[in-house]
């Protein structure tokens, strides 16, 4: 009678520890995931999509413009009645006047017109080019999207592991202050140990409880945003296949190769954002062009095509179309225009002088940056290198210090001292191995990234 209890116990607690299994996610894992959810990708793409439209909008004027309209008209009065009614609808001649436009009752008109540009004053060999900058200004964005995507996925990995590490050192100094209360408990209750030793050693330890519940929160919060970022359900049990105390800290597997060719090419950094600015540049240029076509003339073939019809009735009389062809040339040139040439001239100039500006801009703050980031890598290069050696001698310390507290030879605030001093060192050496991860992932990706973002 015993096993069903036991099989129930089995079924229901089973089921939900599998479902509950940790999710070991990689940063290359990361990476993809975001990639194949990230919204701003998907807007960058929009714009691709917009951008290659605006090229076949363009292109559209090369080709001839036809079109239909269809128009039926009933007559209900006219200045023509009865005119040509005297004989019959025919005149003295006996031409038959029924078929004439003026004053019909009923009115049939189906036309076809037709437009080929032959000359536009260059306009839309300009607007092409515009179209042709502004499909690669879109591709760059999209670049940059990535880019941007890319780091911020690094940045919250990154910031996951390290809040995952500082929550377990926390949690590691509140069992070791636990560990020492207990033990200056048992030596009071021996009679060894002052009752204020006692309250001491709890005071200490009750303070850590609010470095343990404050590094459990930012790390769930660190997690969430990971999550959020990877398109996770926010339930997931995660574990991070990173480790921020290794002895050897290669740089990040899918910025690796990145890394050192940025690190190689001063001219690389920024490369994205600076053809961005230099495309600008060259729209603007085109837009002068477009703004100087329109004093230009146009030239245009055209051609009409229409059927007509007067039926005597509502019903059209198939027997009795007529048609209308016609061809022809149309040249149209602005004579004056109230100055509006002239103004939109300035403005395109205007335009032209801030992106020239705006390039020169990105160029000194690319290089500015570039340099600032390489400066940062060193930093952080140099910053882990120090701590390598810190924990060791920290734990050594606080081993010492506990055994002495233990036979009795040393204080309790001789241990605090030893514990605060290997919390601390824990923490700046993760600190550190995040800090440098981070700084290669960004040199990494600056010939991506826009200028500014740090």
């Amino acid at each position: 009678m015993r096993i069903v209890p036991a099989f129930l116990v089995f079924v229901l607690f089973a089921a939900p520890a599998a479902a509950q299994s940790p999710v070991v996610l990689s940063l290359e894992e990361a990476l993809r995931r975001a990639e194949a959810h990230s919204e701003s990708l998907v807007i960058a793409g929009a714009g691709e999509s917009r951008a290659h439209a605006g090229l076949g909008r363009v292109n559209s004027q090369r080709y001839p413009q036809i079109s239909f309209a269809g128009a039926y008209d009933r007559t209900l009065a006219s200045e023509f009645s009865g005119i040509f009614d005297d004989s019959g609808g025919s005149g003295n001649d006996g031409t038959d006047f029924s078929e004439l436009p003026f004053g019909q009752a009923n009115t049939y008109r189906l036309t076809f017109s037709l437009s080929q540009s032959l000359y536009s004053g260059g306009r839309i060999s300009a607007q092409r080019q515009q179209a042709d900058a502004g499909i690669r200004a879109a591709e760059l964005g999209t670049s940059s999207a990535r880019a941007l995507m890319q780091l911020d996925v690094t940045r919250a990995y990154y910031d996951a592991a390290l809040s995952d590490r500082l929550a377990a050192i926390a949690q590691s100094g509140y069992e070791q202050a636990d560990a020492a209360y207990q033990q200056t408990r048992q030596a009071f209750d021996a009679g060894r140990q002052a009752e204020f030793e006692v309250l001491r050693a709890q005071v200490q330890r009750d303070n850590q409880r609010p470095a343990v519940i404050r590094a459990r929160a930012n790390r769930d919060a660190a997690y969430r945003r990971l999550r959020q970022l990877v398109e996770l359900p926010a339930d997931t049990n995660l574990r991070l296949d990173v480790d921020l105390e290794a002895a050897e800290l290669p740089a990040p597997a899918p910025f690796a190769g990145a890394l050192a060719e940025a690190q190689g090419s001063a001219d690389d950094a920024f490369r994205t954002t600076l053809e961005q600015a230099e495309l600008t540049v060259r729209v603007r240029e085109l837009g002068l062009k477009v703004v100087d076509s329109a004093k230009k003339p146009a030239v245009n073939f055209v051609s009409g095509f229409g059927l007509t019809n007067y039926p005597s009735n509502i019903l059209p009389d198939f027997g009795k179309i007529r048609n209308n062809w016609t061809l022809g040339a149309q040249v149209t040139m602005p004579v004056f225009m109230g100055f509006l040439a002239q103004a939109e001239t300035r403005a395109a100039r205007a335009d032209l002088t801030e992106a020239e500006a705006r390039l020169k801009q990105a160029r000194e703050a690319a290089s500015l940056q570039r340099d600032t980031a390489l400066r940062d890598l060193e930093a952080a290069q140099a910053a882990w290198e120090a701590t390598a050696g810190t924990i060791t001698q920290a734990a050594r310390a606080f081993e010492i210090a506990d055994l002495r507290f233990r036979e009795g030879l040393s204080t309790q605030l001789e241990l605090s001292d030893s514990r605060l001093a290997l919390q601390s060192a824990q923490a700046n050496r993760a600190q550190a191995a995040r800090d440098l991860q981070l700084a290669r992932a960004r040199v990494a990706l600056l010939p991506h990234l826009p200028v500014g973002i740090e």
